[in-house]
């Protein structure tokens, strides 16, 4: 179908009659507070409404207001986040909190580029939030818009291009219904993530299969294009559980890199795992920490990996009981006692290690 008015309107109309039968009953939908709008999209960046949902509705029972989360100590929040990954949402969730609070006395800016001047708001999500809550023409660009876009009128530019980026844009805020932007957006949005999926998408039933070039050409599973492969890097933690008395030591990551502002053992990181006990005391890290502290038991878990859009996580655990307290722990370690562990946030790779049944110690 050519990029004309003619095939616009088709795709605009059908697309909202779809809707109007087939809309997700989500809690978000239909709101008007920018926060909670703010707070789903940000959930639901990079997760499954599924996965997202539960979150949600947790952190607006527990935050029914902006000014409650950006009162909240950062220690909360995380631990609200825990399992949701991507924790640099979190912190971001915190800084806009509190931005807006200061800055906006507790109401959130009500325009598209004030929306884009809020940490970690992005212009798709800045158009989520003008347009839904406050019903403003701007076109949201996502997953689920991109893929849609690129089956229905034959787009192979890639999306994570330069010029698929300015194409994509230009063509959802061409095809926009700017009389009702945030039932458009909507519909679009549910349309990709419920029918026009990546995989096994529903031709069948779809109200835009007749003139779906993608779908005429047999090109549905080709589109949309990405150029660009993340190649992942491989990361080897060995994470030290020292135990003294029931209390073991965790540490905050506070350095810029991956599960900043998240809880950890003490972690010294090789170039492999699967080593043997006598090969991991002879770390020169394990050498100045036990400093000849006595060892009454130990144990070795099997190695638990986390995958992570740029690299992949291979973690072995050491739960080492001791005789003695240590006598160099670093400063900014903290005793624990194991039961108060449940309290902290946690990557999720040191969640599932915590959560194995045959774990030694009854931690939870």
């Amino acid at each position: 179908m050519p990029l004309d008015n003619s095939s616009f309107l088709y795709f605009q109309q059908s697309l909202l009659r779809w809707y109007a039968d087939s809309e997700r009953p989500l809690p978000w939908k239909k709101e008007k507070d920018p926060y909670r709008i703010w707070l789903s999209e940000i959930i639901l960046q990079q997760t499954r409404v599924e996965q997202g949902l539960p979150y949600y509705l947790r952190f607006v029972e527990t935050f029914p207001s902006v000014v409650d989360l950006a009162n909240a100590p950062d220690d909360q929040v995380m631990k609200l986040w825990e399992g949701l990954g991507y924790y640099s949402r979190a912190r971001n969730l915190i800084t806009t909190a509190r931005k807006v609070v200061n800055e906006w006395k507790g109401i959130f800016p009500s325009t598209y580029l004030e929306l884009l001047s809020l940490p970690g708001v992005g212009p798709y999500t800045a158009a989520a939030i003008a347009s839904f809550a406050y019903e403003l023409p701007h076109a949201v660009v996502d997953g689920n818009v991109y893929r849609v876009l690129s089956r229905f009128f034959g787009i192979d530019t890639p999306q994570d291009s330069t010029e698929g980026k300015k194409q994509f844009q230009q063509l959802a805020e061409a095809l926009l219904d700017r009389d009702h932007p945030g039932q458009y957006n909507q519909a679009i949005m549910d349309f990709g993530a419920t029918c026009c999926v990546p995989r096994s998408p529903n031709c069948m039933d779809c109200p835009l299969r007749e003139p779906c070039l993608a779908y005429a050409q047999d090109r549905v599973q080709e589109l949309p294009i990405k150029s660009k492969k993340i190649a992942k890097k491989d990361r080897y933690f060995h994470y030290c559980l020292f135990f003294f008395q029931e209390s073991v030591f965790i540490r905050k990551r506070v350095e810029k890199d991956i599960w900043q502002e998240l809880y950890e053992f003490p972690l010294v990181e090789y170039d492999q795992v699967n080593l043997d006990l006598t090969d991991f005391l002879q770390l020169s890290a394990l050498q100045s920490w036990l400093a000849n502290t006595a060892i009454l038991n130990r144990h070795t878990s099997p190695v638990y990996k986390q995958i992570l859009t740029h690299q992949q996580i291979m973690a072995q655990f050491w739960r080492i009981e001791l005789a003695a307290p240590l006598a160099h722990p670093n400063a900014d370690w903290i005793l624990v006692p194991q039961e108060g562990l449940k309290d902290y946030a946690f990557p999720r790779v040191i969640d599932r290690y915590l959560d194995q049944k045959n774990f030694p110690l009854t931690l939870f």
